[in-house]
Order: C-alpha cells, then sequence, then structure tokens
C-alpha cells in the first residue's frame, strides 16, 4: 500500500499534526511550534517532540489506518467565486469496511478541519466515522481542508502547486467560504474508487461531521446546503466567532481541582504585581530561569503555556494528556524546607533569595518556577538564547512564508475571520489565572507580524467575524443537526451550548442537543476498536449519536427533481428529499 509522500515525511508531518493545539494561533505557542520543528530535524525523527506529550500510540493508530485507507484526490477549483481559477486536488479517505450496496445506506463525512486529514484517520478506523458506518452499512470519509497537509502545498502525480509560498496574498483563497463550498462540490460529483453506486449526495443521504472549527463548518453545511447534507453532527462546535476569548482560561479556572485554581488565583496577581515592581522584577523572572526575556508579556505566556494541556486531555489515555493534573500535582505540593525547594531549582541568587524571604510571598511560587524549568525550559536548544526561544516582538520570526511553515494557516483564519484572542476577562472583578498582560493589542500582534499588506490582501486590523456569526451563531439550528459538547471544554463558551451567553435547548431526535458530563474537546470522535472498554459516557454519546442518525435516515426519500445550488459562477444540480 502507497503511503505518500515518503514514510518519514509522512512521520514527520504526523508528528507536527498531533502537537496541533488551540494554542497555535498565539505568539508563544507559534514559538513552541517551530522549537518543536527544530527539535524533530535534530532527533531525525526519532521520537514525537509536542506540547501535548502525544503518546507513541496514538501516532501507531494513525499509521495503521493510513496503511487500510489509501490517500484519493477530488479536483477542485482554487476559487469558487471565479470562472477563470486553477485547480488543486483534495485529499480524503475512505473506509468501505461496512459498506452494504443499494440499501440508501449513508455516507458520514468527517471535515478534517485545521489539521492534516492524516491526523483523523483514527476517526475512519474506530472512532465516529466506522462507528456510523458498521451501524448503517455505510461508508466512513474524512476530507482534508483545502491548504492543509498536503493538498495545495505539495504537488502530487507532477502536478504544479497553485500556491508557491503562504504570503498573504497566497492565503487569501483560505476562507469559510470556500471551504464550504469544497465539500459541496466534494459531494455532488465525488465518484469512489471500487464502488459502481451512485453514493453522491444527489442519490445519498450524507452524515456531516465535524468537531471544533471543522464542527462549525459541520453546523454552516446543513444550513447552507440542505439539498446536499441530509444529516449533521456539529461537535465542540465554535459557531460563534469572536475578536477576544477570556472564557476559554476561565472555564479552566472554573473546572480544575479547587485547591490549584485557587493557588493559579493568588499566582495571577501576585507575579503581575511583582512584574510592576522594579525591585522584584527581575527577581521573579529569574526564579523562573527567565530574567533574560525582555517583555513581560513574553516572560507571563511562556509560565502559562502549561495551561493548553487541559484541552488536551481525553477519555482514551493513549491518546490524551495528563500534563495538567501533573502541573496542579506539584503545584499543590508542599515542600519541608523554602532554603532546599529555592536550591534545588538553582535559583538561589542573592534578589530571590531576597523575594524569598520577603513579607507575604506566595511559596507556591517555588513549585510553580520548579515546574517551568522542568518541563518548559529544556524546549530552548542550547544553541539558542532564551530571548530567541520565547521572545515574541522579533517581527522577522514570524515572516517566514516558506510552505513548510504550516503554523501560518490557521493563524490566517484567526486573523481574518475567526478571532478568539486568549485575553484577560474584561471585568476586574472576575478572578482569573492569567496575567492582566494578555491584551487585545498583544494577542492580536501576530497577524501584523505575520501577515503584512499583500497585492491583493490585507488583513483588517482585526477579524471580520460578523460573517461567520451570520450563519446562525449560538443560534444556530435546524431540523437534522445535533450538537454536542464536553461539559468542560474551554470552547464551550463559542458554542450554542455556552453557560456565558447561550439559550439552553431542548434534546430532540430531531435536533440533538447533548452534553458529555466531564468531556474536553469533541469527546465523541475518537472511539476503541472494542467500544466495551470505553467510559460508561463515551458509550453512552456513540449510542445516542447512532439512535439519532438511524431514526433521521428512516425520512430520507429520493424525489425526482432536483434543485439548483448555486456556487459563484459556478452550479450543478442536487437531489432534493422530503422528512415526511
Amino acid at each position: 500500500m502507497r503511503l505518500s509522500p515518503s514514510f518519514l515525511n509522512l512521520y514527520n508531518l504526523l508528528c507536527l499534526s498531533l502537537s496541533v493545539t488551540a494554542f497555535v494561533h498565539t505568539p508563544q505557542a507559534i514559538n513552541f511550534k517551530l522549537l518543536e520543528r527544530q527539535t524533530q530535524q535534530k532527533n531525525s525523527y526519532s521520537t514525537p517532540f509536542t506540547i501535548q506529550d502525544s503518546q507513541p500510540n496514538g501516532l501507531a493508530a494513525i499509521f495503521d489506518a493510513a496503511k487500510e485507507f489509501p490517500e484519493q484526490w477530488f479536483t477542485q477549483p482554487v476559487d469558487h467565486f471565479s470562472q477563470d481559477s486553477p485547480t488543486f486536488r483534495q485529499r480524503y479517505w475512505v473506509n468501505n469496511r461496512h459498506y452494504v450496496p443499494g440499501t440508501n445506506a449513508p455516507v458520514i463525512v468527517i471535515d478534517g478541519g485545521e489539521t492534516s486529514g492524516e491526523d483523523r484517520l483514527p476517526f475512519l478506523d474506530t472512532g465516529i466515522a466506522d462507528i456510523l458506518a458498521k451501524a448503517t452499512g455505510g461508508i466512513g470519509v474524512v476530507l482534508e481542508h483545502r491548504m492543509i497537509g498536503w493538498n495545495m502545498l505539495t504537488p502530487n502525480l507532477g502536478e504544479s502547486i497553485p500556491v508557491a509560498n503562504l504570503t498573504t496574498d497566497s492565503l487569501r483563497w483560505l476562507t469559510n467560504e470556500q471551504a464550504v463550498e469544497d465539500s459541496a462540490r466534494f459531494m455532488a460529483h465525488v465518484k469512489f474508487e471500487g464502488i459502481n453506486e451512485d453514493l453522491t449526495a444527489l442519490k445519498t443521504p450524507w452524515i456531516y461531521y465535524g468537531g471544533s472549527y471543522a464542527g462549525a463548518r459541520a453546523a454552516h453545511m446543513r444550513v447552507l446546503h440542505p439539498g446536499l447534507v441530509f444529516g449533521a453532527v456539529a461537535s465542540s462546535a465554535v459557531t460563534h466567532a469572536s475578536v477576544e476569548l477570556w472564557e476559554y482560561m476561565d472555564v479552566i479556572r472554573r473546572f480544575a481541582n479547587r485547591k490549584c485554581s485557587w493557588h493559579l488565583e493568588n499566582l495571577a496577581v501576585t507575579i503581575d504585581s511583582m512584574l510592576s515592581q522594579p525591585g522584584t522584577r527581575k527577581a521573579v523572572k529569574t526564579l523562573f530561569g527567565l530574567s533574560a526575556l525582555e517583555h513581560d508579556y513574553d516572560f507571563v505566556t511562556t509560565i502559562e503555556m502549561v495551561f493548553e494541556s487541559w484541552q488536551a486531555k481525553n477519555w482514551d489515555p493513549e491518546i490524551g494528556s495528563e500534563e495538567f493534573e501533573e502541573f496542579c500535582k506539584r503545584i499543590n505540593h508542599p515542600f519541608d524546607s523554602v532554603e532546599d525547594a529555592v536550591g534545588a531549582i538553582g535559583a538561589d541568587t542573592e534578589d530571590v533569595v531576597t523575594l524569598v524571604n520577603s513579607p507575604g510571598f506566595d511559596f507556591t511560587l517555588l513549585n510553580y518556577a520548579a515546574y517551568v524549568r522542568a518541563k518548559i525550559l529544556p524546549k530552548c536548544p542550547k544553541d539558542k538564547t532564551i530571548e530567541q526561544c520565547f521572545g515574541t516582538f522579533d517581527d522577522a520570526k514570524y515572516q517566514v512564508t516558506s510552505l513548510d511553515q504550516e503554523w501560518r494557516l490557521w493563524l490566517f483564519q484567526v486573523c481574518t475571520q475567526w478571532g478568539y484572542f486568549f485575553t484577560s476577562p474584561p471585568d476586574h472583578k472576575v478572578p482569573r489565572i492569567v496575567s492582566r498582560l494578555h491584551t487585545l493589542e498583544n494577542e492580536s500582534k501576530i497577524c501584523r507580524q505575520a501577515f503584512p499588506p499583500g497585492e491583493h490582501l490585507t488583513v483588517p486590523p482585526l477579524p471580520n467575524v460578523t460573517a461567520v456569526n451570520a450563519l446562525g451563531d449560538f443560534s444556530i439550528a435546524k431540523d437534522r443537526l445535533a450538537i454536542i459538547d464536553g461539559e468542560v471544554d474551554p470552547w464551550r463558551p463559542m458554542t450554542p451550548h455556552s453557560d456565558y451567553y447561550a439559550q439552553d435547548r431542548l434534546d430532540t431526535i430531531s435536533e440533538p442537543f447533548k452534553i458529555i458530563p466531564n468531556g474536553v474537546h469533541h469527546w465523541d470522535e475518537n472511539g476503541l476498536r472494542d467500544h466495551n472498554q470505553e467510559p460508561p459516557e463515551i458509550q453512552k454519546i456513540h449510542r445516542e449519536i447512532v439512535e439519532f442518525v438511524q431514526a433521521w435516515l428512516k425520512d430520507f426519500k429520493r424525489k425526482d427533481w432536483t434543485v439548483s445550488t448555486n456556487m459563484g459562477e459556478r452550479s450543478f444540480e442536487v437531489t432534493s428529499w422530503d422528512s415526511g
């Protein structure tokens, strides 16, 4: 079975994709990603270096799925809204192991979202696509997002690359609108290899699944293309785009271990206070081993990077991270002697000793500093300075536009349409676990650094979130559109389940509205080969998804008339159905 383009290149790509997190659009997260890449290159792909501590078994699952499901390609226009557009080939994978011909069985398509399609292959193998295909006799598909993975960025079989770089101008076709039409055209015209039956959305019910950013598109597809998308499951769907997202960290504060959260609230205030005073500013940075960082913003964002591991939690320990729990254990851990603790972390300089012995010193800072020194500082290689590793004010660092700088892709969408800059709470009465230095100016400066004006496009000063929110926002709803969220997902505030802004709804078969207890980010998407080994709450949500999809499919009826769906200057005919 052919793996493209090569085993080592695939391995490298998978290591990178496994490390993609919600933080990848913050300046500091990009620093971590660049450091990760350098480490992988130096180690000759020996061991994955990931921000999330991804487990080797998770990587093995992707390799196994890649062997069974070879990549396939579908030709798409680069610009759906132009009559004279170049094309690219969009990558997809098919699971037909459960396919029963001639039964009106569905096609279950997983939207690849903002990461490589290979990263989604376990969901095709043992996750939600396979679960639904097995229950319905249908087939599962993973459709990779445009410009992600190898789509527009790597030549295949001698084809030319539609874009030569990842400059502002080259990325102007990376929009939600173009991605929606990619999916619509694929569904209306795809011909599956080895299957003689017409399984396009013209003749067959398609169930569209997406998680997170892709979850929003699943909801959008059901609303914008109801003649193509028979049903959709929108998991952790961020249907509300927002310039600022202070609520992300607030969810962590609210649901973390109570003692740990209390410590973090106090530490955030303490560290801000120390940074504001000349007598303690240098000492607190020295305590953490980061005295060489010029800007205080870079200091706080470096030590707070551990908070991203909350989203990396998963019910399956083989692919999830327990880093946040380990961090909290370190924070909560008592110690016998302050002097021993200071000496143990190698920060027994005169200014640090003075700081520690000052009245009211929060000794939990020593635990925090010990964690940062042990887990974060080693990410900076010996041939680089601390400023080079963790500084974010050098514009040149973010202006490399070669095709291997894939971090620019989701960041571009953040800067143009989606937002989600992680600021501190605007209301100073709201408790916080992050520094007040998380201002909109500091968080959004990466957009100006990475995307200077081009000839054809200028990135707006702040993202235009109106276009996304006009598609339904918190209230997005339609028959056969399921909304599923995790109770403690830090992205929940931007979903229809937001307990900050959205209205509660009834949970019905036609419009399922479900919360996974203690769940985090699209926990329903992955599964085990033996589903009986899954936790009860995951077995329950998988069973419920099967039940409502099967109920939907009973309503599918072919009609012998067509409606026209317009895609800019292009159009095609689609079969409709009723739900009577």
